[in-house]
């Protein structure tokens, strides 16, 4: 079979044009998030709360809550159930030309072997604006170095964001800084703007954010005992069309 070199993220590489073509074709973005690993108490409940596992692609059974129907609950989470329980690390990104899946992987698992897990103090649950999510505690300065150091030194797999795609993050009112790096990074919540979490819900309407965080807590309430920790990077792919965002492969960090 045909070989091609490639050069990228300063490393030279051999790719087969078939291995290439199966992993350039079928998403149109990735992504960088953190996700528990499924059989966790964390990965249990975040998948069952969404109602997808997003490694397996199944369709999972909504917990049973008090005070909430599965109905609202399948109502009140469809942005979150499409990207599939996680924390953002790097925001999604489409690859520019040139690039493809497999020097992405290899630069990911290049890099993370480099960094090492991150400890955390423990989760709360948190209103952030008008949605729900799990926050670590302090400390969580290594996790936002992790996050910067993603966002950075993969940089040249992202694709610049057109204007239009940009006007749509300027619409909700960014600060100097957020427009900064919304112009040099694609998007405006990173570096010293990172605020990791874990997303809950979509946006609540003023009449449920007390009842969604009541009958919440109850539920994370076991999770949030514990130090939270991140050992594993992992990509995510975005196949468009709003269908749901897949966790392709884990990356763990072995610095």
């Amino acid at each position: 079979m045909p070989k091609v070199k490639l050069l990228t993220f300063g490393v030279s590489r051999h790719v087969t044009r078939f291995q290439s073509s199966l992993m350039t074709d079928q998403y149109q973005r990735y992504a960088l998030y953190y996700a528990p690993e499924p059989q966790s108490a964390l990965g249990q409940f975040g998948n069952a709360w969404l109602g997808r596992d997003p490694e397996t692609g199944n369709q999972l059974a909504r917990p049973s809550v008090a005070g909430l129907t599965e109905a609202e609950i399948v109502a009140a989470t469809t942005s979150p159930s499409r990207y599939g329980f996680h924390g953002t690390l790097k925001p999604p990104f489409a690859l520019p030309s040139g690039m493809d899946r497999g020097g992405l992987e290899e630069a990911v698992s290049r890099l993370c072997k480099t960094i090492a897990p991150v400890a955390c103090g423990h989760l709360v649950l948190k209103a952030i604006g008008r949605f729900l999510a799990l926050v670590p505690t302090e400390p969580v300065a290594e996790l936002a170095d992790l996050a910067a150091t993603l966002v950075r030194e993969l940089d040249d797999f992202r694709q610049p964001e057109d204007e239009a795609a940009m006007n749509k993050r300027r619409a909700s009112g960014l600060t100097d800084r957020q427009e900064a790096y919304l112009v040099r990074w694609g998007y405006p919540y990173v570096m010293e703007e990172f605020r990791f979490h874990l997303t809950l819900t979509n946006k609540l309407s003023d009449d449920q954010i007390d009842p969604f965080k009541t009958a919440l807590s109850g539920l994370v309430a076991p999770l949030c005992q514990e130090p939270f920790s991140v050992r594993e990077v992992c990509l995510f792919g975005d196949p468009g069309d709003q269908k749901p965002f897949r966790l392709l492969k884990r990356f763990p960090l072995a610095g």
